[in-house]
């Protein structure tokens, strides 16, 4: 069917809600006569990511691309509307969406690799930072110690989804935590023990992001230029470094005690937030304890100076 717009006729197919989204969806690319040239080429400087997302909405459908046809050889004289020349122009591009989409990762890709590459590193250092951590092992020790007393156990390690609750158990007595009592005795038979958490800051960047799976690398099957090359050739060392790391991991939990059949099950972002959460616990409670600790200092100080003449101080 045809529109007359003053004296203009055009061919309009699609219904109005299509039409104005085309319309105004080409208001913000370059040129229409520009853009499969842009696309073909994968030109940048033509169209960006957002134009290419854009693009993405706007693909016609088998259906809207045979009723502009069917519509333009029953009127060969009249000019398509816009949006029915675009979708037209668009239709002509073999392989259109797959073109879009692997040059949308193609633009993606270097901050996916970042995405992926630093949680991995983060992780390498944060099992670092808790292997050759004294405090962590002087607060550990020590919660073993006072687990096998109160439980009259003899057990050689705990499973540190317990840390969790360290912090919320209490004594029927002075209603302090078992975190409170650990502190204090880590920093009484420890002088040199720190906080913790200041120095596992791998940990606590890994308990942040998103967990790190197994399908994060992208599956490539069509043939390659040299950007997929390097692409590939890049994503098959992080792949490697991917099992490495994870493996090591593993490694890491049976060094820490965990048991080898549940190695597998265990998340890797919970484990570093139980860490993570722990620590800043243990951090907080410290400087309670160590605020205690020298208020009782400076009330020894005084008692001992009470009633004397200032001359014989």
């Amino acid at each position: 069917k045809t529109a007359a717009d003053g004296k203009r006729q055009e061919i309009i197919v699609l219904d109005s809600k299509r039409s104005n989204a085309i319309n105004i969806g080409l208001t913000v690319l370059p040129p229409p006569r520009t853009i499969k040239t842009a696309i073909l080429n994968f030109d940048e400087y033509a169209l960006n990511k957002e134009g290419i997302e854009k693009i993405l909405t706007m693909i016609p459908t088998e259906e809207e691309k045979q009723k502009i046809q069917e519509a333009q050889l029953a009127n060969p004289d009249v000019p398509l509307g816009s949006a029915e020349q675009f979708l037209l122009t668009l239709s002509s591009i073999s392989e259109l969406s797959a073109r879009l989409q692997l040059w949308a990762f193609k633009m993606d890709y270097e901050i996916v690799e970042k995405e992926v590459a630093e949680p991995l590193l983060d992780l390498k250092e944060g099992m670092d930072q808790l292997e050759h951590n004294k405090t962590l092992g002087f607060i550990l020790s020590t919660l073993l110690a006072i687990g096998n007393f109160l439980n009259g156990t003899n057990a050689k390690a705990f499973e540190l989804s317990y840390l969790e609750k360290v912090p919320e158990v209490k004594d029927t007595v002075h209603k302090q935590s078992l975190l409170h009592h650990v502190c204090t005795m880590v920093v009484e038979k420890f002088p040199d023990s720190t906080d913790l958490y200041s120095e596992i800051g791998a940990i606590t960047r890994s308990a942040k992001v998103c967990p790190v799976g197994k399908d994060i690398y992208p599956s490539l099957k069509q043939k390659m230029s040299e950007f997929l090359k390097d692409c590939a050739e890049r994503i098959i060392i992080l792949k490697i470094v991917h099992r490495r790391i994870i493996n090591r991991f593993h490694s890491f939990l049976l060094f820490m005690g965990h048991p080898p059949y549940a190695i597998r099950e265990v998340n890797i972002n919970k484990f570093c937030k139980i860490i993570s959460e722990f620590a800043l616990e243990y951090r907080t409670t410290r400087e309670r304890v160590l605020q205690q600790k020298q208020k009782r200092a400076n009330h020894r100080e005084r008692n001992k100076t009470r009633g004397k003449m200032i001359t014989d101080v």
